[in-house]
């Protein structure tokens, strides 16, 4: 475990080694001064072993470069029988796409080999808008979803609370003002204002840090994927909002209903580099998830039942709208949904057949008390 929270890069600046228990921020930290990135968390403290091995997520401010997951080189990993090896696109191929987002199912990584991409400068702009102003943003979203999203060089980070909706608008290099995002510059701002930023990445991360920082005692997420769908949307905005304020009057709970974009770019990408099981489309989409801070054990049933009837009416109006979409992403699951089985029929078994090789006495099946096992899928 010597690399456990190394960060290190090689003499041509192109692959990055990775502990697992390396925190994005100290990532980003170290490779700032190479001019360069890797494809990594948004959360700056996350660790990035449990990340990538959930598929990651992708890089937050632009998607050409698929799931964080398809840009490892190589995974070291201890099997359970306790040999040491490596996975790769030369060697043990079918446990690379196993690993690229099929969980804690098959040994323990050791470390990882990333593949750098060339992103240090870039523009960025955090907006605070009142919560009645969400369907005017929803509807912004669905526009620059349909219209501006093609342009992989940025990306929108959208989260809506119960008092204020927050707004990240990020693209991977210098600019003045994108046009991609045009249909959030007319929509006012709480003030003070957030202005346009040509700054670093590793600065945007810092200023991640400072505004994810506040904790609670429990906490949970959950996770939905639909089709791009304005309507939709709303509609599930609409039965969500005051679910939620009568839990946060209840039970003083924050909760949050979160926008992912997932452009088509994305699958195009994974499929390009080999693939992953995650089975998602190549369609444009959108990753729903909601956080849930709160202090009570009271009160688990009331809060995660707020987030259980919100995912259930996604696939009850995405169905009936042929907007939904079954997968999960692992990384914003919920304990109690199950997004190996998201990953479609034919997937999960060859997780499970790729487990059964490297793991023949599913040791990993039962030393783990929690996380997606491929026995409870």
């Amino acid at each position: 475990m010597q690399y456990l929270d190394q960060v290190t890069i090689n003499d041509d600046k192109s692959v990055a080694t990775v502990g697992p228990g390396s925190k994005w921020i100290n990532v980003y930290k170290t490779l700032d001064q190479y001019g360069v990135s890797v494809v990594g968390g948004r959360g700056p403290t996350v660790g990035a072993g449990g990340f990538m091995l959930g598929a990651g997520g992708y890089f937050h401010w632009t998607g050409k470069y698929g799931m964080a997951a398809d840009n490892v080189k190589d995974f070291e990993i201890v099997l359970a029988n306790g040999t040491i090896t490596n996975a790769n696109a030369e060697n043990n191929t079918d446990l690379f796409w196993a690993l690229k987002g099929g969980g804690p199912n098959f040994g323990i990584v050791t470390k990882m080999d990333l593949y750098t991409i060339p992103i240090r400068n870039i523009w960025y702009q955090f907006g605070t808008y009142d919560s009645n102003q969400a369907p005017a943003l929803i509807e912004a979203y669905a526009k620059w979803q349909n219209d501006g999203a093609s342009d992989t060089r940025g990306t929108v980070g959208f989260v809506i609370g119960l008092e204020t909706t927050f707004v990240g608008l990020f693209w991977s290099e210098p600019a003045e003002k994108p046009e991609p995002f045009a249909p959030f510059y007319n929509i006012t701002q709480i003030e003070p204002a957030g202005t346009p930023t040509n700054s670093t990445l590793m600065e945007l991360t810092n200023q991640l840090a400072f505004i994810g920082s506040e904790g609670s005692a429990r906490h949970d997420y959950r996770a939905a994927t639909a089709k791009v769908d304005v309507e939709l949307y709303n509609d599930v905005y609409e039965f969500w909002k005051p679910k939620a304020q009568a839990v946060h009057n209840a039970t003083g709970a924050n909760v949050t209903f979160v926008f992912q974009p997932v452009p088509k770019s994305v699958a195009a990408a994974s499929e390009e580099k080999g693939g992953n099981p995650m089975g998602i489309t190549a369609e444009d989409q959108m990753w729903w998830s909601t956080t849930l801070d709160w202090t009570d054990a009271a009160d688990d049933d009331t809060v995660r039942g707020l987030s259980i009837e919100t995912t259930d009416k996604w696939e009850e109006l995405g169905k009936a709208r042929g907007s939904y979409l079954p997968h999960l992403f692992m990384n914003d699951a919920s304990r109690d949904q199950n997004p190996l089985a998201s990953y479609g029929e034919e997937n999960l078994q060859k997780l499970k057949d790729i487990a059964a090789k490297y793991d023949p006495t599913q040791l990993f099946q039962e030393v783990q008390n929690s996380g997606f096992l491929l026995s409870k899928a």
